[in-house]
């Protein structure tokens, strides 16, 4: 009996654990990794044949992305999640597979036109139905054994539509111990979903600790924050460009919009036009849409008795097709624009990136986590210009965070979560965070004595003993400069010395004839070196 780490140990993404009881396998999550590795991590020590069951606390990448990468390996087990969850990952995981596709189609058209080995996707669309295919719901609540030994239960977590906690109640030679995988625990207070449910009685507990490090601070005025962007902006002449995560918080800031707009808190710019320009954000808004109401909040509950819809309003427009998505450029008149990834690393928000960023008029809103070496990390925290589709754009937009709207509980609410088990776990181990934060978060519980572990990918523990039986690697990511990324470093270089010496040019204006052709002369000069 016994628990192995291989992902989201000492780093935020890439959630997986192994639970091993009567020698069969369970796996936790089976998530892919997105921004920067710190650690190397542990490969699946088994052949994914091998694995039992799938355990999945909630629907996004991060926890759900690589197991249509593990079905593709061979795996046929269940994959067990609630009904909410499944719903999702059935939108979720065919626009990963297509995204795989996407990419791997295009560095083959790369590959073919330098004579090099063709490239295959982590995997397919059919890859993700046949993953599909293998989800059995589990509602909250409910206890199922889903292998001989083991007992599954799920408890809403408050993150996302469906995120849970994870309690498995294993028994093995006589021995019985439960393990809580806390899966990401959800701020209180937030529209749509309802808050996080305490557990009380484990043996061991595996929680989450991103935000373990700091205080979201006292609840701001959501609607008040994001009008103040909005007039802002609008009275500029901008457009405001929100990269947001496509299940959870479009719906989130379409439930503000709404409200804004009911209210009349915008002046000036009546009718304002929002575009969702996310066919998976259209999509999952449709799923919340018909989702059972007791799964929200008393708000969205009490609207929805109404005849409310709460995520929906005119002057909303869902663009499904790259040409709609296109149409966008030509709007005249400022407007919304909400699409994604999250953190920018993928979809048409990088679009709307290269068409806004260079704007002094725009503004670029963030409104979730940005992972460090994502996109939305280097303009959050302040770079001067970015490379989009292998062009420098200018960051000259004003750049501003819509703050303590987070899905994930601060430092406060991560405490009052473990606080809730009575008598205290044997151990708590810390995942899902930066290390930094980790060992931080871990201090805290250390002073409230808890015993604690900050696992590295590959570290296991014996449930039955409550010891470490084996250590994983601790080799970090190693950060040589691929040639590619040397490649577009140098270009980087290259295009901001041709902007430097635009700029020398434009602003030469005002120099005497004397000094334009001085100028002029040198500039023709370096030319003919070069082109020499």
């Amino acid at each position: 009996m016994n628990v192995l780490f291989l992902g989201a140990a000492r780093e935020v993404t890439g959630s997986c654990f192994l639970v091993t009881v009567r020698g069969k396998h369970v796996l936790i999550d089976c998530g892919m990794e997105q921004g920067r590795d710190t650690y190397v991590n542990q490969d699946l020590p088994i052949n994914p044949s091998q694995v039992d069951a799938v355990v999945l606390t909630h629907a996004h990448i991060d926890h759900s992305g690589m197991i249509p990468a593990l079905v593709k390996q061979g795996f046929r087990g269940a994959i067990h999640a609630t009904p909410a969850t499944q719903m999702l990952c059935d939108i979720m995981l065919r626009d990963s597979a297509h995204i795989q596709e996407m990419e791997a189609e295009w560095q083959n058209r790369k590959a073919a036109r330098a004579g090099e080995a063709s490239y295959e996707p982590l995997y397919t669309q059919q890859d993700a139905q046949t993953a599909l295919d293998l989800f059995e719901p589990l509602p909250y609540k409910e206890q199922r054994e889903i292998l001989p030994g083991c007992r599954l239960s799920f408890t809403d977590a408050g993150h996302l539509l469906g995120s849970a906690s994870a309690t498995l109640a294993l028994d093995e030679d006589g021995v019985s111990k439960t393990i809580v995988f806390s899966g990401d625990i959800g701020n209180t207070s937030q529209p749509i979903i309802r808050d996080p449910q305490y557990l009380s009685a484990a043996d061991y507990v595996v929680m989450e600790s991103t935000y373990g490090d700091r205080l979201h601070g006292a609840r701001p005025d959501y609607l008040a924050d994001l009008s103040d962007v909005l007039q802002t902006t609008f009275d500029r002449g901008g457009n405001v460009v929100i990269p947001s995560f496509a299940v959870g918080r479009s719906q989130e800031i379409l439930y503000f919009l709404r409200e804004i707009k009911e209210k009349g808190m915008v002046k000036g710019h009546d009718g304002f036009p929002v575009y969702m320009d996310s066919p998976l954000a259209i999509k999952a808004t449709q799923i919340f849409q018909r989702t059972d109401i007791s799964f929200f909040d008393e708000n969205m509950q009490a609207l929805l008795r109404a005849g409310v819809n709460p995520i929906t309003f005119p002057d909303l427009t869902l663009c499904v097709t790259a040409e709609e998505s296109k149409q966008i450029n030509f709007e005249t008149r400022p407007c919304v624009i909400i699409s994604a990834s999250g953190m920018a690393e993928a979809g048409r928000v990088r679009h709307h990136l290269k068409h806004n960023l260079w704007r002094k008029e725009a503004t670029i809103l963030f409104v979730g986590y940005q992972s460090v070496g994502t996109l939305g990390r280097q303009i959050h925290d302040g770079a001067e210009s970015v490379r989009l589709f292998n062009e420098t754009i200018a960051v000259n937009a004003q750049v501003r965070t819509l703050h303590a709207i987070s899905g994930h509980a601060d430092q406060q609410g991560l405490l009052k979560w473990i606080d809730s088990f009575n008598p205290r776990p044997q151990r708590v181990f810390i995942t899902h965070g930066e290390e930094a934060v980790a060992l931080q978060f871990e201090d805290l519980l250390k002073q409230r004595g808890l015993a604690t572990a900050v696992p590295y990918s590959g570290d296991g523990w014996d449930l039955v003993r409550n010891q470490q039986e084996q250590a994983g690697s601790r080799a970090l990511v190693s950060r040589q400069k691929t040639k590619r990324q040397k490649t577009a470093q140098r270009d980087d270089a290259l295009n901001q010395a041709l902007a430097r010496l635009s700029r020398l040019v434009q602003n030469s204006r005002g120099l005497s004839n004397k000094l334009k052709d001085k100028l002029a002369r040198q500039i023709n000069e370096l030319a003919k070196r070069w082109e020499d």
